[in-house]
């Protein structure tokens, strides 16, 4: 089901056209357009491509059953999975159900439908196992 609104509005849309930009044009400077969310916008950006391997590494870790072959994959898909990973990794103040949401809804404007389930389990099985990691790391 698509949404009703605009992708101009949601700073996940935005985040993903600027990855799929530095990805396919790495000597292309970013430019964050003005936005309410702005900050938001940069940290997410900037910190999916500085830790690109790390999050690289989260993925053949937890779905490399699921994602056998990230080169065949769909790149704006791909895309979706790192940001994603990103905010689950390094923002753990922000509630986990929020991030797929969100991501799932700016997938909307990417993606079909069945790819939309498909990154929803994605997304759901790496954030338990993230998580989990994340406050084994915080008690022990």
């Amino acid at each position: 089901m698509k949404p009703t609104y605009s992708p101009k509005n949601n700073p996940r849309v935005i985040i993903i056209q600027l990855l799929y930009g530095k990805y396919y044009n790495p000597d292309q400077k970013i430019l964050i357009p003005k936005h309410r969310f702005k900050k938001f916008i940069k940290d997410i950006v900037y910190g999916t491509i500085e830790r690109d391997e790390i999050i690289n590494g989260e993925i053949k870790k937890y779905l490399n059953e699921d994602l056998k072959n990230t080169q065949k994959l769909d790149k704006v898909f791909l895309i979706i999975v790192k940001s994603a990973i990103f905010e689950l990794l390094y923002k753990p103040s922000r509630s986990s159900k929020i991030i797929i949401k969100e991501y799932l809804n700016a997938s909307n404007f990417f993606v079909e439908d069945s790819k939309t389930k498909y990154l929803n389990a994605l997304l759901d099985k790496i954030s338990k196992n993230l998580r989990l990691q994340n406050e084994w790391k915080l008690f022990n």
